[in-house]
């Protein structure tokens, strides 16, 4: 499954033009670096382009830069999932340098409530119009990532200073279990600042250019990492920095909108045209076929009214000719002295072709029409179930309840 790492650029920040600094123009020019993974532990293609111009992957995850993330350790509040983040805002409200209302918050993975936490802030306008410009171009991402995060044990690495922290120079994070932090390697504010866990047990990687600057200030060896190797091993971490507000979107309600929004353009005029004919067609014609079905079924009716008018011409009204035709056909029946399926003798011949043969004689019965009720105490399951196979291949209907059973003429089509 291919993965598609992009290094967002760092948020632009207020400050002197500094010979060495990362050209405005470049910022505003919109190509991302980019990491395109086959397996997520080798990279395969990496390079910088515009938005549009990127790689296709089945996963898509954006890395942010050490400097735009800040990291805040909290008690995670117990409540609802729905209030974390307005439960979040109110503790680090405080703690952040800017308005919490401007912040996005992303609370640390695998942490439950009531438990200590790391929570990431990021400005919120800045990620979200990255996000935006990305889908934009149909880069949509599933993952934001921070690239380092508070750990243990404790790691390092060094960089160009091409950011807004270290023009020109080196710049060295630390990420441990206390916090991140970045630093430029200038003076003696590094080696002061840098925690006595770090120096003992510290893992040191640093980028090509800098590497051997990098082991003369440290006095150690350290490994050299290229950014897209450092992207992709921040990619395999369990962080997910799209919470909340800016939680992603499911696949299946962006592809809605992306259709419906490629629907309006005026390239689809002609299908949107098309569609409205065909819609208006089918209105037309579901409504001539349910005239037509009204007109069969008004046909039909006035030939059973003729029909049993003419059969039986002492009915006068008529209100239901099916159901008058069969009670004057039944009583024609009766006064030539057959016998129907709903009569007593049918009923009385079936059931006792179906008795049980180990039971006695039936002690009492009742008779309804078309319904004979007969008493079966005692009577197993078994026998009932074979008393109510053998009826039904003749179709008789049979249901048994509270040592009776009854039987009835089953309806047509009921297979019972």
């Amino acid at each position: 499954m291919a993965t598609l790492i992009v290094l967002l650029t760092p948020r632009p920040r207020l400050g002197a033009a500094t010979p060495g600094a990362e050209p405005a123009a470049t910022r505003a020019s919109g190509e991302y670096t980019f990491v395109l993974s086959n397996d997520g532990f080798t990279v395969q293609k990496e390079g910088r382009c515009a938005a549009k111009l990127l790689p296709r992957a089945d996963t898509v995850i954006a890395v942010l830069d050490d400097a735009d993330v800040s990291w805040h350790r909290v008690t995670v509040p117990r409540g609802a999932a729905g209030r974390m983040r307005a439960a979040l805002g109110g503790l680090l409200e405080d703690a952040l340098l800017e308005d919490e209302a401007q912040m996005h918050l992303a609370l640390a993975p695998q942490v439950a409530a009531g438990q200590p936490g790391w929570v990431a802030a990021v400005h919120k306008a800045w990620l979200a119009g990255e996000l935006d410009t990305l889908e934009k171009a149909r880069v949509f991402v599933d993952r934001v990532v921070p690239s380092s995060w508070p750990d243990e044990p404790p790691t390092g690495h060094f960089a160009e200073g091409t950011s807004d922290a270290a023009p020109g120079g080196m710049v060295l994070t630390v990420a441990h279990a206390n916090g991140v932090v970045t630093l430029p390697v200038k003076g003696s504010l590094a080696r002061t600042m840098l925690p006595d866990s770090a120096r003992k047990t510290g893992r040191w990687s640093a980028s090509p250019a800098v590497a051997e600057t990098a082991e003369r200030w440290l006095g150690a060896p350290v490994v050299v990492m290229r950014p897209s190797e450092r992207a992709l091993m921040a990619a395999r971490s369990l962080w997910n920095l799209r919470q909340f507000d800016l939680a992603t979107r499911h696949r299946g309600a962006r592809w809605i909108g992306d259709s419906w929004r490629r629907l309006r353009s005026p390239a689809w005029r002609p299908v949107r045209v098309g569609i409205a004919v065909l819609g208006a067609a089918y209105l037309v014609g579901i409504n001539v076929w349910a005239w037509q079905q009204k007109a069969a079924m008004t046909h039909k009716r006035e030939a059973m009214t003729a029909l049993l008018r003419t059969s039986f011409p002492q009915v006068r009204a008529v209100l239901d000719a099916p159901l008058q035709m069969q009670r004057e056909t039944d009583a024609l029946r009766a006064a030539a002295g057959r016998t129907g399926d709903t009569d007593l003798e049918p009923l009385l011949e079936a059931a006792a072709a179906a008795w049980p043969k180990q039971r006695s004689a039936v002690d009492t019965l009742r008779y309804e029409p078309g319904r004979l009720t007969l008493a079966a105490p005692g009577w197993t399951p078994e026998e009932v179930s074979q008393f109510s196979q053998r009826l039904r291949s003749e179709g008789w209907r049979v249901d048994a309840a509270e040592g009776r059973v009854v039987l009835r003429r089953a309806a047509p089509g009921s297979g019972a």
